[in-house]
Order: C-alpha cells, then structure tokens, then sequence
C-alpha cells in the first residue's frame, strides 16, 4: 500500500536540525535520550502527521538526518 504523503511532509524532509515539526506533525511516545559523553549526547523523537499519517523521526545527533521519513 504507497499512501501519498502531504505537502507540509515532503516539505518537512528537507528541514534542518532546527527545523520545526509542522502543524498536522504530532509526538508518538517518549523522547529517546542517548547520553554517550559530553557534549555528544542526542535525542531522538518520532512524530506522525495526523494529515497523510507519515511517519518522522526527529534526531539532535550530527551523524543522522534531522528529520527521517519512515516508508514502509
């Protein structure tokens, strides 16, 4: 099943570190805290968007991509 994603969410793939969830985006679970040393640690958190129900993670680490959209 390919379900189309929206427009604010092929958008929000191409946001940076500081780019905002946009509005239809909202939190799924808790934030995941990954410690590791100073000042090396990130945070990761998954989102859906109510509107297409795409599905985003949001990582602070500087290896991954800002925003990940799941396909599947």
């Amino acid at each position: 099943m390919n379900m189309e994603i929206c427009t604010l969410c092929e958008e929000q793939v191409k946001k940076t570190r500081n780019g905002k969830p946009h509005e239809y985006l909202m939190k799924v679970d808790e934030v995941r805290i990954f410690p590791g040393k100073k000042p090396r640690g990130f945070e990761e958190q998954d989102y859906q968007c109510i509107k297409c129900n795409a599905k985003f993670t949001c990582s602070t680490d500087k290896n991954d991509l800002a925003w990940t959209l799941w396909r599947g």
